[in-house]
């Protein structure tokens, strides 16, 4: 028995990043444009629909998102902002292995990038992108901060899921945004999916309580979960930051 044990963790930890990355490829058709990233090691494609003014969107999607295709919905929520969707590593035709590590640093060559021609920048992150967008918002401040189906850590949202494993001792890519949220000055929204199956609603819930009084105002979707929450009349009102 403890060899099987000894087995599952050693699976565990060789294939977790496989587990949390799951890239997808960007669709044919997919609305805007796309802007190529240089960075150091890597190439990233960024989906893209330009517009004029000083207002600009950055966008961080989920594990197993094709970010272009929440671009429609995004540009019909910010009207006057122009949008830029970031295709992590390995992702859209991005080249390299996604990290946490290196998705932190491609956004924040992102961020400098857009900044050069959009001086109020708004970060909107879903699920795993929201660690990428509160970790960049504690470190560059930024107009505003939407946080879709966020969580409190990676590594507390997997041990919820495996109990029975040293998941937090385990883990290589953490997204600790419990620890990053209290340096975040922009105001915040936290969107929650009243039915969400895969990151806990109390994980959001302890997020919230972890930035500094008077920053996050939080909206519950109700009656939808984690991949069905955009389906709601709601949610664009809460992105576009309406009072619950």
């Amino acid at each position: 028995m403890a060899a099987v044990y000894a087995v599952l963790v050693l699976l565990l930890f060789a294939f977790q990043r496989s587990m949390l990355y799951i890239p997808q490829p960007r669709s044919p058709g997919a609305p805007g444009s796309t802007m190529n990233l240089r960075v150091d090691d890597a190439d990233l494609v960024v989906s893209t629909l330009v517009r004029d003014g000083p207002k600009a969107v950055i966008y961080f999607g989920g594990n197993a998102e094709d970010v272009s295709q929440s671009l429609a919905d995004i540009a019909r929520t910010f009207p006057q902002h122009a949008i830029f969707m970031l295709h992590y590593r390995g992702y859209g035709g991005s080249t390299g292995k996604p990290t946490e590590a290196a998705i932190h640093r491609d956004a924040a060559a992102l961020l400098a990038k857009v900044r050069v021609k959009f001086p109020e920048v708004t970060l909107v992150g879903r699920s795993l992108g929201s660690g990428v967008a509160v970790r960049l918002a504690a470190q560059s401040p930024v107009e505003r901060l939407v946080l879709v189906t966020p969580y409190d850590s990676i590594a507390n949202v997997a041990a919820s899921v495996y109990p029975f494993l040293p998941v937090r001792s385990m883990m290589l890519d953490r997204y600790e945004s419990l620890l990053h949220a209290p340096k975040v000055t922009a105001p915040t929204t936290i969107v929650i999916a009243e039915l969400d199956e895969v990151i806990p609603r109390a994980s959001s819930e302890r997020l919230a309580k972890h930035f500094a009084p008077g920053v996050v105002h939080t909206w519950i979707i109700r009656g939808k979960g984690h991949n069905t929450i955009q389906n709601s009349i709601d949610y664009s009102k809460a992105l576009a930051g309406g009072p619950p």
